[in-house]
Parts: structure tokens; C-alpha cells; sequence
């Protein structure tokens, strides 16, 4: 059995980031600084994303718990499939409210940040199966973890969290669009 560190994914993640963004620089001969601190923002959300989708939630000793790689565990995958079966599946009712408004809550930012960032979203369908995409791809990510699930409940609360970080987004730019408008009147 592997335990594989928050800081360890970080330390990924992070090292993953910066060759490609150094790539992208030696193309471009030159670095876009505001372009990247708004990709900055897409790195924080991937990091806390990573976080809370990969190590449990409970801390011991104060510590954040590894992600666990058994590849003798590994089959059958754990896959729920049909919808709000196991939502509310919790010893606690506490702990069922937190993981859906957890799920929902962390891709917030997401459907806020996403938008800003990539001009190439620029219907309302492309930036909603960017989010659905990136929830997708989470869920998938977790099946060889014998102690991760993936859960269709999982795609809907975060794709709802992503939907509902997009309209705030949505609400923002109208409301600023207006008071320019206003201030040019």
C-alpha cells in the first residue's frame, strides 16, 4: 500500500504547473504577468479542489490524511451510478449536510474563476461542460483509490456548485456592465 501526502500532491501539481507555464513562456518569449496571476487563481482552486476531493476530511492528530494506492485493492472500482442513492447515507445527518454543501461550495469558485480566465468560454454551454468536464475528470481520477468512490451524486453537487459560481459571474459582469453604462450616461 502507497500513502500518497497532501503536500506530495501539491509538490505534483505545483511542479506539473511550472513546467508548463515555463513552456509556455519559452514560446512566447516573453511572460504575460496579469494573464498569470489570473491562471494563478485556476492553480488555488485546482490545490484546495485536491485537497477536499482526495484526502479524507477528517483530520488525525491535526494532520490531513493521505490518499491510499492499494493496486491489489484497486478492482472492482467503486462506482455509484444512480443518482441521490447514497446522498444522505450518514451515520450523522451533520455529515451529509456538510459533504453537499461542501460538494456544492468548492466548485464555486470554479464556475467564477473560469470564465474570467479563459476567454475561449464564451457560450453558456461551452463554460457549463468545461465544469461538468472538470468534475468528470475528478471523479474519474479517483477509481484506482480503493478508498475514494466515484459517485454520480458527486458530478451533479459539484457541476451545481460550478453552474451556481457561474451565475454569480453572470450576475457580476451584468451589474458592472450597467453601471458603466450609467457612469457613461
Amino acid at each position: 500500500m502507497t500513502a500518497i501526502s497532501y503536500g506530495t500532491m501539491v509538490a505534483v501539481v505545483s511542479a506539473i504547473w511550472c513546467i508548463v507555464r515555463a513552456a509556455v513562456w519559452a514560446k512566447n518569449k516573453k511572460i504575460d504577468w496579469k494573464r498569470e496571476l489570473q491562471l494563478l487563481l485556476v492553480y488555488v482552486c485546482i490545490v484546495v479542489i485536491v485537497r477536499f476531493i482526495f484526502c479524507p476530511f477528517e483530520k488525525v492528530d491535526g494532520k490531513i490524511q493521505p490518499l491510499l494506492f492499494d493496486i491489489n485493492q484497486m478492482l472492482p472500482f467503486r462506482i455509484n451510478l444512480l443518482p441521490f442513492t447514497y446522498l444522505f447515507d450518514y451515520d450523522v445527518m451533520r455529515e451529509a449536510i456538510v459533504n453537499l454543501i461542501g460538494n456544492i461550495m468548492m466548485f464555486v469558485p470554479v464556475g467564477i474563476v473560469y470564465p474570467i480566465v479563459y476567454r475561449k468560454l464564451d457560450t453558456h454551454a461551452k463554460v457549463i461542460a468545461a465544469g461538468v468536464g472538470l468534475s468528470l475528470a475528478i471523479e474519474i481520477l479517483q477509481l484506482p483509490f480503493f478508498d475514494r468512490v466515484t459517485d454520480i451524486d458527486d458530478l451533479i453537487l459539484n457541476s451545481t456548485g460550478y453552474i451556481l459560481g457561474y451565475l454569480i459571474y453572470l450576475g457580476v459582469k451584468r451589474i458592472t456592465k450597467r453601471e458603466t453604462a450609467d457612469c457613461e450616461n
